[in-house]
């Protein structure tokens, strides 16, 4: 049905079953056993269920289906228990009804019936769990069911499928298109629309940016429009263009259609009810700056993901935790990937959370590790090849860093690609700042401001404003404070508190007075930072820090820059009057 529409009378997959038998009539396969013929009173509910179903009255559609189901248990009535669950987000719940409507359908037998509720499985299990290799199998065996039964109107959803499944995105395009033809075909203007919206995934996959955003639009328009009539494909296509967008970086194409969804979402509730699609909803929330709808969709995407494979609970975890860290509450970022810190999904936000507490040597470790699974040339290891080159950086390996951030830009060029091209023109302006080169450096980083700016990413835009503040500090320093003032107001508007600090401390060190509204509280000092703030009380100096908490130097001194910015002071001479005021004397543990 059309978005906003008259409710049909019956339920949109029962449509597409019947559409389906029509088809299979034609072709001279007897047609499956048709709906309902039990009990009048199970007869009315069923029909309220399924009006309820079509209206997205989801909790009128549960109770119905729920009461009929106490009477008699038949396979319809489990599948449209399922539908009625999945959408009020009770995952698991729904997934059970379905395979117990599975079950149902194949001892009638009915391989129609049987072969779709195949099909919905294999995406429950791979978007909503992480498990492939449970959705592989149901994928087998619908695939199974329409070889033996000759069910040729499904074999489009069968190669869909394979093309959804596959680890090969040219493959995974050709599958698509396969299934697009035969889509054009049978008229199934479902299966068209969703093999669309493959292709279009597919092709950003392999770097075709351009060739795969536009698929993608087409796609969304169709099913948004209610072209091919069933809500599994407006979830369906709106789950491959939030994740293709938030690979590919295309935010502002992603907050678009999020918007033009929005009657959609108000009508029958959010399109992103995957746990993927929610992770990555809320990443790309976070990304433009709506920090607080970004924080209720990957607590809803956490709790979803509960009970599913590590993979996919790793990955909201990881989210969350790049939030808190965005937010400069390390310890709690910490905690969201504790026993995850080894898994492939969490790399990056470990790997920042490393350098955040200066510690760059552990931080190349973990991001060497990811980057030997993937490789280096994938669109989403573009934040691990930059992260590599700011650890690089922190031990003074400029020179490596210049030409991993020029390989990274030259990549983002040839892609077409504007935070791959963002990222490595970021790194390289730093690297060649730090290596001694403002002006070089200035060049590269005010063109990753423009490039972070375009995309609607405002924590990126302020840190890189922040780098070129930092790099021309002494040669241009009124440039320098106009930077860190338009990278502060940003910052405190985010809540990006970590940020903001150093941005504070930055302009203290141009001269700038009163930068924040007033000195940062004890509290938010991390245990370890605590613990130098009480050594520098005590009259320490780096070196002998360094040798009291068994860290190198060069921790040290990441450790005190953090105190200081946190605390509102200059010095150490004022951070050691502030350790005694707040911690007095003897209070290491404090």
């Amino acid at each position: 049905m059309a978005c906003g529409g008259r409710p049909h009378a019956r339920s949109i997959t029962a449509q597409r079953r019947d559409r389906i038998r029509l088809r299979l009539e034609t072709i001279g396969d007897p047609p499956p056993r048709r709906i309902g013929h039990v009990g009048s009173k199970v007869e009315v509910l069923f029909a309220a269920g399924n009006e309820a179903l079509a209206a997205g009255d989801w909790a009128a559609a549960r109770d119905s289906f729920q009461t009929a189901l106490e009477r008699e248990e038949t396979a319809e009535g489990l599948v449209g228990l399922a539908d009625a669950l999945w959408w009020l987000g009770e995952i698991q719940d729904a997934v059970g009804h379905r395979e117990r409507a599975y079950a149902e359908f194949r001892r009638r037998p009915d391989p129609v019936n049987a072969a779709l509720v195949a099909v919905r499985l294999c995406v429950d299990y791979r978007a909503n769990f992480g498990n492939f290799a449970a959705s592989a199998g149901w994928l087998a065996r619908a695939a199974r069911l329409v070889e033996e039964f000759r069910l040729n109107p499904l074999r489009g959803w069968i190669l869909l499928l394979e093309a959804y499944e596959g680890d090969d995105p040219s493959l995974s395009e050709s599958r698509a298109r396969e299934a697009r033809e035969l889509a054009r075909q049978s008229g199934d203007l479902d299966l068209e629309l969703c093999a669309l919206s493959q292709i279009g995934a597919s092709l950003v996959d392999q770097g075709r940016v351009a060739e795969g955003v536009a698929l993608l639009d087409e796609a969304m328009a169709g099913s948004l429009g209610g072209e091919g009539g069933s809500r599994d494909t407006v979830v369906f296509t709106s789950c491959h263009m939030i994740a293709s967008c938030s690979r590919c970086a295309e935010l502002e194409r992603a907050v678009q259609w999020v918007r033009a969804a929005d009657r959609f979402t108000k009508r029958f509730g959010c399109p992103f009810l995957y746990a993927f699609c929610r992770t990555l909803y809320g990443s790309v929330l976070f990304a433009t700056g709506a920090w607080k709808e970004a924080e209720v969709e990957l607590q809803t995407a956490l709790e979803m993901s509960k009970g599913s494979l590590p993979a996919l609970h790793g990955q909201a975890l990881a989210s969350l935790a790049e939030l808190r860290l965005a937010q400069g509450r390390i310890e709690e970022a910490e905690r969201l990937v504790a026993g995850f810190e080894d898994h492939f999904v969490t790399a990056p936000v470990v790997a920042a959370i490393h350098l955040a507490r200066g510690e760059p040597a552990v931080a190349v470790a973990t991001i060497h590790r990811r980057l030997h699974e993937v490789g280096e040339d994938r669109l989403e290891s573009a934040l691990l090849l930059e992260l590599l080159g700011e650890a690089e950086i922190a031990q003074d390996h400029e020179e490596t860093a210049v030409d991993r951030g020029r390989t990274l830009s030259e990549l983002g060029a040839s892609l077409s690609c504007q935070v791959i091209l963002a990222r490595g023109e970021r790194l390289l302006g730093h690297a060649v700042a730090a290596g001694g080169d403002a002006g070089g450096g200035r060049r590269h980083l005010e063109t990753a401001i423009a490039a972070f700016v375009r995309l609607e990413m405002p924590l990126e835009a302020a840190r890189t404003q922040m780098l070129l503040a930092d790099a021309l500090l002494e040669v241009e320093p009124d440039v320098a404070v106009a930077k860190a003032r338009a990278a502060l107001a940003t910052l405190e508007d985010l809540g990006a508190e970590r940020d903001a600090d150093a941005a504070a401390a930055l302009l203290r060190q141009l001269g700038v007075r009163a930068a924040r509204s007033g000195p940062r509280a004890i509290g938010t000092l991390t245990k370890r930072e605590r613990e130098v703030l009480f050594l520098l009380g005590e009259g320490l100096s780096n070196p002998e820090i360094a040798e009291r908490l068994y860290i190198s130097r060069k921790t040290v001194e990441h450790h005190v820059a953090r105190v200081l910015s946190k605390l509102g002071v200059s010095s150490r001479a004022e951070a050691a009057v502030e350790a005694v005021r707040q911690l007095g004397p003897g209070s290491a543990q404090k």
